[in-house]
């Protein structure tokens, strides 16, 4: 007996995706969202939410995740709290296999919208302060640290945008990087070596971030000396880069080399019917907002692409695609 098959499988569960489905579903599109086994992105991981629209008293990062899910299920969107392990675009309607379950879902479209995560040192110490100091955009947190103490992690050119944006913030930036050269372009770093708030500490590696409740500080160690010295600190930004979670998508959909997903037309992939949208193709912003933007349109591109071949899919059996509970009138913006 063939199985029901979605209009939209959204892949993700961060703002991108939750937009997504709230703009497919209230199109009337049966929708169904795979929100994985750490749903909510890396909101899940921030603590005070200040710049994102509509909150005027900020808001904390989980409460605004759940207040997104929230608003797209009362439209009739599906969540599923499952990881896909494997997905199928060579035909359609594309496949899509739940971890754990033999028999794949359906669907005639597919947003992808698994974000990316900063990279971090690693150390248990920058866990544990996640949120409580510790971050990985200087653009949501530096407003956080006025007239306070900021270390920068890395040497390229997001380290040298995230110090130079801190420097309009805090009182003091140090950026801390590995090696004696820095891998920023040229005019990057001489932005940043004009700056008289941010100095910069080399051939030098953390060795912890210091402090119970929030940071108070970092000890490092010169790689040339082998000396170890703590700085003092209230803020600690790791700024080495980011990694999309696309490895499910390799090969199956065209990436840049670090591999990110590339939007084709508009926020389409190389494969038709398949659309990308938030962190997972956007390696300049990051913010919630412009993810969200990204999941508005992916479903807006989802659901013309849908319309566009009508005629083709109206020759299947009508009666197997999944439609919304309650029709309701088509979003307006």
């Amino acid at each position: 007996m063939a199985k029901e098959v979605y209009d939209v499988a959204i892949i993700g569960s961060g703002p991108a995706g939750y937009t997504s489905a709230l703009y497919a579903s209230r199109a009337n599109l049966g929708t169904v969202v795979f929100q994985g086994f750490e749903s909510g992105g890396q909101l899940m991981l921030t603590s005070d939410v200040e710049n994102y629209p509509g909150y005027r008293d900020g808001v904390e990062g989980p409460e605004m995740m759940d207040d997104l899910e929230a608003q797209a299920a009362r439209f009739g969107a599906e969540m599923r709290p499952d990881n896909i392990e494997r997905v199928g675009f060579e035909g359609r309607p594309f496949e899509l296999w739940p971890e754990g379950e033999e028999e794949p879902v359906r669907a005639r479209s597919v947003v992808i919208a698994t974000g990316a995560k900063a990279k971090w040192l690693g150390l248990e110490s920058e866990q544990r302060l996640m949120g409580r100091g510790v971050s990985g955009c200087a653009t949501c947190d530096a407003f956080f640290f006025k007239d306070r103490k900021v270390a920068v992690i890395g040497g390229g050119d997001t380290a040298m945008e995230e110090a130079l944006f801190l420097a309009k913030f805090a009182s003091e930036v140090y950026v801390i990087h590995r090696r004696g050269e820095f891998r920023a372009s040229k005019i990057m770093l001489d932005r940043a070596e004009k700056d008289p708030k941010i100095s910069f500490i080399t051939d030098t590696v953390v060795e912890d971030i210091l402090g119970d409740e929030s940071v108070e500080g970092a000890r490092v160690r010169d790689l040339k000396t082998g000396e170890e010295r703590e700085i003092e600190l209230d803020g600690f930004f790791t700024a080495i880069g980011h990694d999309p979670s696309t490895k499910l998508f390799k090969g199956l959909v065209e990436m840049d080399a670090e591999g990110y997903i590339l939007q084709k037309e508009h926020t389409m992939t190389s494969v038709p019917g398949v659309f990308a949208a938030g962190d997972v193709s956007d390696k300049r912003y990051r913010q919630a907002v412009t993810a969200a933007g990204d999941g508005c349109r992916s479903a807006i591109d989802a659901e013309r692409w849908l319309e566009e071949q009508g005629e083709a899919e109206e020759a299947e059996d009508p009666s197997l695609w999944v439609a919304s509970k309650d029709p309701v009138s088509p979003a307006s913006g």
